[in-house]
């Protein structure tokens, strides 16, 4: 399997993971959430396919940071606490993926000869250690919801 095909591959069980994990929370705010990450992940899929195939190498600019802030801000108006605790080790086996998976797109960018590649490669690697910060924004929530969201600093989501 070639480094496209096993990027590909990566991204395509991180989407799986964030969908099954999005229908096991009955909380509206988390699904919304996981859902971005899975729809991350396909954007990432999408783009290591452009690579394999020579196409055009262009990652947009994110902001999946504001908008996970925005559901959590519309969480804590509408008092919406209710989550499952229990997934709790799920959430922390998807935080050490996307770990893995940043260190892996980190050393890729070192390996390829392209510029332009290993920038697209780094990029990936940061949205990775973005959701991995997400994931632990959820894990925080998840242990303790209502001062979670009552934080006025909200220093857990800080632009990494």
């Amino acid at each position: 399997m070639d480094i496209y095909e096993y990027a590909m591959q990566m991204e395509r069980d991180g989407e799986d993971l964030y969908r099954d994990l999005a229908g096991r929370t009955a909380n509206k705010g988390l699904q919304n959430i996981l859902i971005m990450l899975a729809d991350a992940e396909v954007r990432h899929y999408k783009l290591f396919q452009n690579m394999k195939n020579n196409g055009k190498l262009i990652m947009a600019d994110t902001s999946i940071l504001n908008e996970v802030r925005n559901v959590f801000v519309k969480m804590k108006e509408e008092k919406s606490f209710e989550v499952d605790v229990s997934h709790i080790e799920l959430y922390r086996k998807a935080q050490e993926i996307e770990k893995t998976t940043q260190d892996f797109y980190e050393e890729k960018a070192g390996e390829t000869q392209d510029k332009s590649q290993a920038g697209i490669f780094l990029k990936i690697a940061d949205e990775e250690k973005r959701h991995y910060f997400i994931l632990e924004s959820i894990i925080d929530f998840v242990n303790r919801p209502a001062s979670w969201l009552e934080n006025p600093e909200w220093y857990h989501l800080e632009e990494y």
